[in-house]
């Protein structure tokens, strides 16, 4: 009996000092995701449950894309049309909160639903210019008086068919330069890629994936009509993107991002007229920007 009880003594005192190491060893550890890349250390605090909010500058490329324009009296299409961004010239003027949406912009506010996931509203503010001039294939009809203001389209009135013009500023200007908006919905998965030993530094690779509407504000005059538009729903857009963002400190960060995406916009205004005046195109495009945020 005596025997027994030291043995049952022996095994109480062993499990408790073994759970004990478990308790330690569940705390030492941050609650937080196995990165693909196995960094040496790990973050010491998990980011589910944080919010984050970032701001900064793009630059966008486009392919080429075909414009349609439809209205009374007309119905043709700009074929392979080349067009690029606007850049504007970054200065300290733009630290004048009145200024700060000039340049071409992201927005962006998520939240994370894991460690390694977030779900995120952001606003890509990019810019849309036409080359003009330039020679394009047209396909459609041009009548010699066009829309509800029966405006002159003088020698370009006709029939094509793959014929190739050079359409100059008289005949055409077109432009998203207020801008070409993508306000969209992203869900983004983050890995550690390095972390330093103290656990509050780190660079980490984000990916995503998003979609949204396309909120342009077109710039378009045709023969002539036309005028800085409204902001409008015009269409809607899918995009995939791959980051680099360091945290500086473990809620302090910047950022590199590209995003690749297509669009397709089916109502651009452009006369003004919007009951019966429109243009359609697809673009997809190339965008790069830089952003510091803040993660709380």
């Amino acid at each position: 009996m005596k025997r027994f009880s030291l043995l049952f003594l022996a095994l109480l005192f062993g499990r408790r000092i073994h759970a004990q190491q478990l308790n330690t060893s569940t705390t030492d550890v941050a609650p937080t995701s196995r990165s693909l890349f196995n960094p040496e250390h790990k973050r010491k605090d998990s980011r589910k449950g944080d919010f984050y909010f970032h701001w900064g500058y793009n630059h966008s490329w486009y392919n080429k894309s075909d414009i349609r324009f439809q209205g009374p009296n007309y119905d043709f299409t700009l074929k392979d049309v080349v067009a690029h961004d606007r850049q504007s010239k970054l200065s300290w003027e733009y630290l004048n909160p009145g200024l700060i949406t000039v340049p071409q912009y992201n927005i962006r506010i998520g939240y994370f639903i894991k460690d390694n996931y977030s779900i995120s509203l952001g606003w890509d503010h990019m810019k849309y210019v036409m080359d003009i001039p330039q020679n394009v294939a047209i396909t459609g009809n041009i009548g010699a008086n066009i829309s509800t203001q029966n405006v002159s389209t003088g020698l370009m009135a006709g029939s094509y068919n793959g014929q190739v013009i050079n359409v100059k500023e008289s005949m055409l200007t077109y432009e998203h330069t207020d801008g070409f908006n993508y306000a969209n919905v992203e869900v983004e998965r983050y890995d550690d890629i390095w972390v330093a030993p103290g656990g509050n530094t780190s660079l980490t690779l984000e990916t995503g994936i998003g979609g949204g509407l396309m909120v342009p504000r077109s710039d378009v005059r045709l023969f002539g009509l036309g005028r800085n538009n409204n902001f409008n729903v015009a269409g809607y857009g899918v995009s995939a993107k791959l980051g680099l963002k360091f945290y500086v400190w473990k809620n302090i960060y910047v950022q590199n991002t590209t995003k690749v995406g297509a669009t397709k916009l089916t109502n651009v205004h452009t006369t003004g007229f919007n009951d019966s005046d429109k243009a359609s195109q697809k673009i997809n495009y190339l965008e790069n920007m830089w952003v510091i945020g803040v993660q709380f």
